[in-house]
């Protein structure tokens, strides 16, 4: 197993994905190779946030459908008291308008909660799949950055403690190849590590930018590159 061989095993071994030779080859490597020591740090800390990114448990698939089928219900289900006074039927009725109004605020809340959660799953297992990817090449980005590419072109962008972008604007990956970047996703910095797969595959020779563009994003990169690597 060549020098080489042993630099691509860094993403997986991080992961705890080697066999046993493997993992033994690589650990002897590791012990005098600066360069690999470095990356396992940066992504040994990405696989631990990955492991706690999302707590609690997973949310039945039905609580959603229950929850918003309530909210549109016509009419509240209550049940009336009958006091020695009555209610003028003007209150009650807009008592029942109020508790309706607050039961699908909540519903939607809840609904854009359990979305937001499975958009992180969602992100985190196709992250965790390039880092283990067998053969994945791990290019340094930045000072605080990795770039992590499989052997069929899926690449994830693993940064720590990344600054926050700029007010109104947002951090927008590029995939450039020939000198035409193209639009690869746009991502918010985490509190301390900032994990991300690229919308677009990286082919040999291609290069990857991280530029910080308006919110939502551009077509077309507006500003000069933060980050940028080739493969």
């Amino acid at each position: 197993m060549g020098t080489d061989t042993l630099h691509d095993l860094t993403a997986a071994y991080a992961l705890d994905a080697l066999d046993e030779n493997e993992r033994q080859r690589y650990e002897e490597h590791l012990a005098h190779c600066e360069q690999c020591q470095d990356e396992l740090g940066s992504l040994s800390e990405a696989a631990t946030a990955l492991s706690f990114g999302v707590a609690g448990p997973e949310p039945p698939p039905q609580l959603r459908a229950r929850i918003l089928e309530r909210a549109r219900a016509e009419r509240p289900n209550v049940v009336a008291l009958r006091p020695r006074w009555a209610v003028p039927a003007a209150v009650a009725a807009v008592v029942a308008v109020a508790a309706a109004i607050a039961l699908a605020v909540w519903a939607s809340s809840l609904s854009n909660k359990i979305d937001s959660l499975q958009a992180q799953r969602d992100q985190q297992e196709r992250v965790a799949a390039v880092l283990a990817s067998p053969g994945a090449r791990t290019l340094p980005f930045g000072k605080n950055g990795s770039l992590v590419v499989t052997r069929g072109g899926d690449a994830a962008l693993v940064f720590t403690r990344l600054a926050p972008a700029e007010q109104g604007m947002t951090y927008e990956a590029w995939v450039a190849e020939n000198g035409k970047p193209k639009p690869a996703g746009t991502f918010e910095a985490s509190d301390n590590v900032t994990a991300v797969v690229l919308d677009e595959p990286v082919p040999s020779g291609a290069s990857v930018l991280v530029t910080q563009e308006r919110a939502p994003g551009t077509e077309a990169p507006q500003h000069k590159p933060i980050y940028s690597a080739s493969t």
